[in-house]
């Protein structure tokens, strides 16, 4: 995973616990903002992999229900097949939980640590710039009546792009991949639009 891939990452879960007049925000709170978000994303790993075992467990019953309670082979088939859907999502999680070790000890690193905190001071010390800027973008929609997520990913990357010279691309790319990851279904969809 990129350095500044998992910056963003930690600065977006960072952002969610900044106070409301984040004008008075020192260096060390910040830091200790992203050592929140590193301890969240360590907590994440745990739950991945007790919704990967709770999966693979109701796998494993469907197909002992299938061999006992089938009464055809229609109904055997249906219930193999929501096993492995259920094994299938388990593995998935897994995936996820497997990423967020790498995650977490690179946010140790100076790179990954100073370009989240530049991401979290520019959102924070330009924030009234970059909402007008996102309230003109918005095109029947008001920024407040946006999730909370889709509201901080869109105020990252209008710090990215106008404030720390990221190009357009990659600032719409990495905040359509964090929508993905964090927002529900269409976050991401709405804030490719945007």
């Amino acid at each position: 995973m990129q350095p500044r891939r998992i910056a963003r990452e930690l600065a977006l879960l960072s952002i969610s616990q900044m106070p409301n007049s984040p004008e008075r925000l020192d260096t060390q709170q910040l830091n200790n903002l992203v050592l929140a978000a590193v301890r969240t994303l360590t907590g994440e790993i745990q739950e991945a992999l007790e919704t990967a075992a709770a999966e693979l467990k109701r796998g494993s019953d469907r197909i002992l229900e299938s061999e006992t309670r089938a009464t055809d082979v229609r109904s055997a088939r249906a219930m193999v097949t929501d096993a492995i859907e259920l094994t299938e999502k388990a593995i998935n999680h897994l995936g996820s939980a497997v990423e967020i070790p790498e995650i977490v000890q690179l946010s140790n690193t100076v790179e990954v640590r100073s370009y989240t905190l530049e991401i979290l001071k520019a959102v924070s010390r330009r924030q009234l710039e970059i909402d007008q800027m996102l309230n003109q973008a918005l095109k029947d929609w008001q920024l407040k009546r946006l999730p909370r997520i889709d509201r901080d990913i869109l105020r990252m990357a209008v710090a990215e792009i106008s404030f720390l010279g990221i190009p357009d691309r990659v600032a719409i790319n990495e905040a359509v991949e964090l929508a993905k990851r964090y927002s529900d279904e269409e976050g991401h969809r709405f804030i490719n639009g945007v």
